[in-house]
C-alpha cells in the first residue's frame, strides 16, 4: 500500500511542475476555451483549487478520525463559482493558489497513516480504499491535464 501512496504523492508533486509551466502561456492561450462551449484554461485550473480544499477540509480529517462525513457541496455550484472566480483572477493568482493549496494536499495525504490506506468507508452507495478515492482526485486532474495539452498542441 505504501507504493500507492508513493504514486499519489508523486501524481500531486508533478501536478505543480505541470501547472507551473503554465505560466509561460500567453494572456490569450490562458484564456482559451479547451473546447467550443467549454471552459478555458484558467476556469479549468482554478476549479481544482476548491476540491483540493474540500478534501483537506471536509474529507479527509472526518475519514481519519472515523467521523461522519459532511455532506457534500453541490458539484456543478462549486465548479461554477471557481470558473467565475477564474475570470476574475490573474493567471499568478489562479496558479499560485492552485500551487498552495496543492502543497497542502501533499501534507494531508503524506500524513495519513499507513494503515488507514486499505480501510473501507462508504460515501453514499459507494464503498471505497481511501486509495481508490484519491486515485479518482488523480484521475480528474489527468483528464483536465490531457484536455489543455490537446488544446495547447493546436494552437
Amino acid at each position: 500500500m505504501l507504493k500507492n501512496k508513493e504514486n499519489l504523492l508523486i501524481h500531486f508533486e508533478n501536478s505543480i511542475d505541470w501547472v507551473k509551466r503554465l505560466k509561460e502561456l500567453t494572456e490569450n492561450q490562458w484564456r482559451t476555451p479547451i473546447a467550443e462551449g467549454k471552459w478555458t484554461i484558467a476556469e479549468v485550473i482554478g476549479h481544482l483549487t476548491p476540491w483540493d480544499q474540500f478534501l483537506i477540509e471536509q474529507r479527509l480529517p472526518f475519514l481519519l478520525q472515523d467521523k461522519a462525513l459532511p455532506k457534500s457541496p453541490d458539484e456543478n455550484e462549486i465548479n461554477q463559482q471557481a470558473a467565475t472566480l477564474s475570470q476574475m483572477k490573474t493567471k499568478d493568482e489562479i496558479i499560485e493558489e492552485f500551487i498552495l493549496n496543492r502543497r497542502k494536499l501533499i501534507i494531508a495525504v503524506n500524513n495519513i497513516p499507513v494503515e488507514m490506506w486499505e480501510k473501507e468507508f462508504n460515501i453514499g452507495t459507494s464503498s471505497l480504499t481511501l486509495y481508490t478515492y484519491l486515485l479518482g482526485f488523480k484521475e480528474h486532474d489527468e483528464h483536465h491535464f490531457e484536455q489543455i495539452e490537446k488544446v495547447l498542441s493546436t494552437s
